[in-house]
């Protein structure tokens, strides 16, 4: 799951993943894991928004924000990003990379209510990231309810 920097969006998304995995004891096929397509915050902790967003779902995570790396595109089946920005940047480094596997895919495209873009809510407030949660829940379901 693919953002920007990796403290807001994708950590959430990341999150709601995996308490759905978990959820539905289907820990032993899915990895999840979160990544940034820039280096700005490699090491920091998700926003404090983001989590205490998740907290108030009764969602912990640890993640720390890291960067995409080549290794990710040759064996993650899925790479699925918030926005068309990081569409763009993920296709870009794709092309660079042989092998690689990845599906490379908006995560809203899986939204039933066709919100098709999980804004960046950095610059908003705590309502910002709930939509994203909320949006986040939505497309999980919906990509883990489809046959892979």
């Amino acid at each position: 799951l693919v953002s920007i920097g990796n403290i807001c969006r994708s950590p959430i998304a990341e999150a709601v993943f995996r308490k759905l995995v978990t959820d539905e004891k289907l820990e032993h096929k899915w990895r999840p894991d979160s990544a940034a397509v820039s280096d700005w915050n490699v090491g920091r902790s998700p926003d404090s928004r983001a989590l205490s967003c998740l907290r108030n779902h009764g969602i912990e995570t640890a993640h720390k924000a890291r960067q995409v790396t080549k290794e990710d595109f040759q064996t993650f089946d899925y790479m699925l990003c918030m926005d068309e920005s990081n569409l763009r940047d993920l296709n870009r480094k794709s092309n660079q990379v042989k092998d690689c596997k990845a599906k490379i895919e908006l995560l809203g495209s899986y939204d039933p209510q066709k919100q098709l873009i999980i804004e960046d809510p950095y610059y908003g407030n705590e309502k910002d990231f709930e939509t994203v949660y909320e949006q986040c829940v939505r497309c999980c379901k919906a990509f883990l309810e489809k046959p892979h």
